[in-house]
Formats: structure tokens, sequence, C-alpha cells
């Protein structure tokens, strides 16, 4: 089994990760190798113990790797309420909805570069335009791609008011609608939390500013703690405590809209 099936088999696919750079990646790894030796010194005074403390290395990568696709997964929000507002306005011209989907794409150019998603995505669509695809069709297989719950009610609504002939402007209109009043409430709950977040960052750095300092001030107290399998044993347990802490803490304040 080769690498990319056995990540596909552990990672579940998100449309998101794809623009992740890789020298995000690369910095990350280098962070999730320092922390692994700060926590095997603090813990253990031996980098012997790097290898043992893999998998915290790794679930750091992955928390990091998740948040990265949840900040462009909220910028794709904005990115789409921009596209189907400037969708709205040609419809509201005249346009058919092939060419109000060119003239979208037009629009979207001046407030994006090419390597955004929202961009990506329209450019690939007018491809699909030109090649005569039912555009029921290429909105419903954008949602597919993304995985989005906007997208896909969209593309919903978009698809019924097409076969029936219905007020295709105000669908669109009712759609932004509802969209901003969710980021709205997204914009708010975040505005609430945002010095909750600041304060459990600085609180997860506390217990390694506190080894740090006892270290270096008593190490003949901190000694103790080392080198036997009492110690090795008590130092793992505190570790645990502060994992299963971080870990809690992130759940209470990470609130999905």
């Amino acid at each position: 089994m080769n690498g990319s099936r056995f990540m596909t088999l552990f990672i579940k696919p998100n449309y998101f990760r794809q623009d992740i750079k890789k020298r995000e990646y690369l910095l990350t790894a280098v962070r999730c190798m320092a922390l692994m030796g700060l926590i095997a010194f603090l813990y253990y005074d031996s980098f012997w113990a790097v290898p043992a403390l893999l998998p915290i290395g790794f679930g750091y990568f992955l928390q990091w790797e998740q948040e990265c696709m949840e900040k462009k997964r909220v910028e794709f929000q904005k990115q789409f309420q921009e596209s189907i507002r400037a969708l709205s306005a040609s419809l509201g011209a005249g346009y058919s909805v092939e060419n109000a989907m060119k003239e979208t794409k037009k629009e979207l150019s001046v407030l994006y570069r090419d390597t955004e998603p929202i961009q990506r995505e329209f450019t690939y669509m007018i491809r699909q335009i030109h090649l005569h695809i039912p555009i029921e069709q290429i909105i419903e297989e954008w949602a597919e791609r993304t995985g989005q719950e906007d997208v896909y009610n969209f593309a919903a609504v978009f698809a019924a008011a097409k076969r029936s002939g219905g007020n295709m402007t105000g669908i669109i209109k009712n759609a932004i609608r509802q969209i901003e009043d969710k980021l709205a409430v997204a914009e708010e709950i975040e505005t609430i939390l945002a010095a909750k977040k600041y304060e459990f960052k600085v609180m997860s750095a506390v217990p390694f500013g506190v080894m740090a300092y006892m270290k270096v001030s008593f190490p003949e107290f901190m000694d103790v703690l080392y080198g036997s399998s009492v110690g090795i044993g008590v130092m793992s347990g505190c570790l645990g405590v502060y994992i299963a802490a971080y870990l809690l803490g992130r759940k209470i304040i990470n609130i999905e809209v």
C-alpha cells in the first residue's frame, strides 16, 4: 500500500487541504519537531524520548491542519457570498444564467487572485458552460466538490427554481440573506471567544514556562524526577493530564455555527 493510499484511509478528505502550501506544511513539521524536543527535554531530560513522543507531534500536526482548513473554509464562505451576490446582480440586469455566471467570473477576477478557491471554481465552471453542460449539473457538481452546506443548499434551490421557472433573482437574494445571517452569527461568536482563545493559548504555555523555570532554578529538585522508573511514571502522568486538559479546553472554545 503506497503512502497516499494510506493517508486517504486514515485522514478524511477535505476540499480545502489543497490550498495549504507546501511551505506551510514544512514549517509546521519543524514546529512539531521542536515541540517534541521541548517535551522530551522538560519532562524526561533526554532527547532519546522524542521517538516515543511522535504521536503527540502527529496529533499537533493534524490539529494545525484542521485549523488551517477551517480558516480557509470560513474565507471560502465569504467568497461564496460575494459570488452569489454578483450573480444575483447580473441576473437582475437581465442576463441569462450562463451569461450571469460569466459576468460574475469577471467581477471576482477584480476581487480575488486566481489562486483563490472561488476563482478556481468559477474558472472551471465557465469551461463547463462552454462545453454546453447543463447549468444545474454544473452547480450540483460544484457543491459535491466543495462539500459545503451553503453550496449544497444553493444548488438545491437553484435547480428547483430553474426547473419550475421561478423567480431566480429572488431565490438567490434569499440565499444571500441566509448566508449573511449565518456569517454574522459566526463572527459575533468569534468576537466573544477571541479573548478566551488568547487566554487559552497563554495558559497552555504556562506549564512549560513553570517547568523550564524549575529546571533552571532548582535542578536538584527536578533531578529526582529524571532517570528512574518512578520519576518517568510521574512525569508521564503529568503530561497525560496536561494533554487531557488541553483537549478539553479546545473542545470548550471551539463552537461550530
